[in-house]
């Protein structure tokens, strides 16, 4: 095989193996931005994968199936919501039921679906900019959703960096009483922002359900609703980052499925936890440097807000 040959599809299964982490991670980083850890990122993903499978399934429109996925995930993280920030639950605890909940709820709706086959997201092929050698496919031949989720790490960033009301959910996520004494709806802009984490997963899981493997499996995530948590906290809460990190554990994702294709002799399972270690250790570097976290963290992550009588 030539150079091409084998870089190429590597790349190219890179990046399908990444987009769904970009899209729970980045919707994930909005949600702690504004002070609410939800860790219930793996049971929105697995119910917007079974949702937008079955949505394509019935319709065969792949936009409603998106669609379909995106308002599964939100109603998900509004469920989080009502129990965290009307009803003043737990936050770790009530985002690990949520991954619970989940995992059963899309077992449930999917067990009339399994072994069902649907074709994969269409590629979008640009003539000309596609057939350019080396790049083209791996810039301009993608499906919709590689180059959704790459759009959205911008516009986060942009709001988050360069709007006002961007200033103002980062102003909550790091003095929620200071934000609610200056007159700003502290718990609705939480609100809207744990919604559009709950949406950006339910597309992540979508795009596991119909594009990287077109097809509905129970607990098919994997535990990628996990590592897209870990990739917040290795990109310091900065969505660029947030991509590098995603392409990187994705990157390492596909390591161990062409290790295992090229007969490293080397125990399957031992592969398979890679991303899994990766994660772990990762985790364990940047604990070390406890001020880094504090100066990058918002400062009222999982706190619980009391508005004032």
């Amino acid at each position: 095989m030539s150079g091409f040959d084998w870089i190429v599809p590597v790349f190219l299964t890179v990046i399908t193996a990444a987009t769904p982490l970009v899209f729970a991670a980045i919707g994930e980083l909005v949600s702690e931005k504004s002070g609410v850890l939800n860790l219930g990122v793996e049971g929105m993903m697995l119910v917007g994968a079974a949702t937008g499978f079955i949505a394509v399934t019935v319709t065969g429109s792949y936009f409603l199936g998106v669609a379909a996925a995106a308002f599964a995930g939100a109603a998900m993280a509004l469920l989080f919501g009502i129990l965290t920030l009307s009803l003043m639950a737990n936050q770790v605890a009530t985002g690990l039921a949520l991954t619970l909940f989940g995992v059963g709820l899309s077992a449930l709706m999917g067990q009339d679906f399994v072994g069902v086959p649907v074709d994969a997201l269409t590629k979008l092929n640009i003539p000309g900019l596609s057939d350019i050698p080396f790049l083209g496919p791996i810039l301009f031949a993608q499906d919709a959703l590689v180059y959704l989720s790459i759009i959205m790490v911008g516009v986060v960033g942009w709001f988050l960096y360069k709007t006002k009301a961007g200033l103002i959910l980062r102003a909550v996520g790091d003095s929620h009483d200071a934000a609610h004494a200056i007159g700003y709806p502290v718990i609705a802009i939480r609100y809207l922002a744990v919604l559009f984490g709950g949406a950006m997963s339910g597309i992540g899981g979508a795009y596991l359900s119909l594009a990287y493997t077109p097809m509905w499996a129970e607990n098919m995530t994997a535990g990628r609703g996990w590592i897209a948590l870990a990739l917040i906290v290795f990109a310091t809460w900065k969505p660029g980052l947030v991509l590098l990190g995603a392409y990187m554990f994705g990157g390492i994702t596909i390591l161990q499925l062409h290790a295992q294709a090229a007969g490293l002799d080397v125990p399957s399972q031992f592969l398979s936890m890679l991303p899994y270690v990766a994660t772990i250790v990762v985790l364990v570097l940047i604990s070390k440097d406890q001020s880094r976290i504090r100066k990058h963290a918002p400062a009222c992550i999982g706190r619980v807000f009391h508005p004032a009588a």
